[in-house]
């Protein structure tokens, strides 16, 4: 994972879905044999999965820590920001 922290309840994540990129938030993280998304969840302590809603379709999903990116909020400021600086002069 090359020093990413864990995702943490609440995050807003991405993923890779069917045709593209699906953005949510991590609902819960999963640290034992259990049924979630429709699906029996494989997880333990020491490989732990996340159940993450997604923004558009509201659909529950798990996914093993690798496949999620972290993804600013939006309207936070991070993204598209960088040429509005003060360009007045001094």
């Amino acid at each position: 994972m090359g020093g990413r922290r864990k995702p943490r309840k609440g995050d807003r994540v991405a993923w890779s879905s069917h045709g593209g990129e699906a953005v949510g938030r991590v609902e819960e993280e999963i640290t034992e044999r259990t049924e979630a998304a429709g699906r029996t969840v494989d997880a333990s302590p020491d490989d732990p999965q996340y159940r993450v809603r997604s923004e558009k379709s509201g659909g529950s999903a798990v996914h093993r820590p690798g496949a999620l990116r972290p993804k600013p909020d939006r309207g936070s400021g991070d993204a598209g920001n960088a040429g509005n600086a003060d360009k007045g002069g001094d």
